[in-house]
C-alpha cells in the first residue's frame, strides 16, 4: 500500500484571503495599518510564529501576545473565503479508492488545520492529520512526514510522495526518501529546492503518481 502525504495551504487549499484578513485583524489589535495580501502570503509557509515575526516586525516585543492574538482571529475566520483546489476532492476520493493511505502534513498548527479539513468536507480522507505542535519540529524537518506515517502504520520509502507547494515541503520530503511533487498552483516559493514531478493542478496527480503523467 503506497502513501502520499500532502501540505495544506497552497497544496489543498487556497486559504490567502483568510490568512491576510487574520493577520491585518491582529495588527490592528495591536494598533497596526494593515498590510496588503500579497505581503501578507509572502511570510506563510514555515509555521505561525514566522508568520506573525515576517508579517508583524514592527512590535517584536509583543510577538507572543500578538501569535496568541492570531490563533484567535484565524479561527474565527478560517473558513469565511478559504476553498478547496479544483480536483482536491475527487484526487483524495480517488486515492483512497485505490488503496492509498493519505495524510496531511502542515506547518499550520493541528487545532487550526482540523476544523478546516471538516468544514471543507474532506477530513475523512484522511488516515493522519499532523500540524505544526503535533511534532516538535516543523519541516523542512522530515520528523513531522514520519510522524504522520507512523500514524497509519507505514514506513515511507522512494514509492511514496510528498505533495506541496513550499520549499518546506520539498525539503523534508526529499529528507524523509519520498518523491516530491511541486505543486505550482499554490502559493509558495522553491528557494532553490528541487522536485521529481510538478503539477498545474491537483487533478493531475493521480494520473502522476500512478505514472501515467510524467
Amino acid at each position: 500500500m503506497k502513501t502520499a502525504l500532502f501540505d495544506l495551504d497552497g497544496t489543498l487549499i487556497d486559504s490567502r484571503a483568510d490568512l491576510a484578513l487574520a493577520v491585518n485583524l491582529t495588527r490592528a489589535d495591536f494598533g497596526l495599518p494593515p498590510k496588503t495580501e500579497d505581503e501578507v502570503v509572502a511570510c506563510i509557509g514555515e509555521g505561525m510564529r514566522l508568520l506573525i515575526e515576517h508579517a508583524i516586525p514592527e512590535r517584536p516585543d509583543q510577538w507572543d501576545a500578538m501569535l496568541a492574538r492570531q490563533r484567535v482571529n484565524y479561527l474565527a475566520h478560517c473558513l469565511d473565503r478559504t476553498t478547496l483546489y479544483p480536483g482536491v476532492a475527487e484526487t483524495l476520493r480517488a486515492l483512497r479508492a485505490e488503496g492509498w493511505r493519505l495524510a496531511v502534513v502542515t506547518n499550520k498548527p493541528g487545532p487550526l488545520t482540523r476544523p478546516i479539513l471538516e468544514g471543507l468536507g474532506i477530513s475523512v480522507f484522511f488516515g493522519a492529520v499532523v500540524g505544526g505542535g503535533d511534532c516538535p519540529v516543523l519541516k523542512p524537518n522530515p520528523a513531522p512526514l514520519l510522524m504522520a506515517a507512523a500514524q497509519m502504520g507505514a514506513t515511507l520509502d522512494a514509492d511514496d510522495w510528498m505533495a506541496g507547494d513550499n520549499f518546506t515541503d520539498l525539503e523534508a520530503g526529499r529528507r524523509a526518501g519520498v518523491k516530491r511533487c511541486f505543486c505550482r498552483f499554490g502559493f509558495g516559493t522553491l528557494r532553490g529546492e528541487t522536485y521529481d514531478h510538478a503539477i498545474d493542478s491537483m487533478e493531475a496527480f493521480p494520473a502522476l503518481v500512478k505514472g501515467e503523467g510524467r
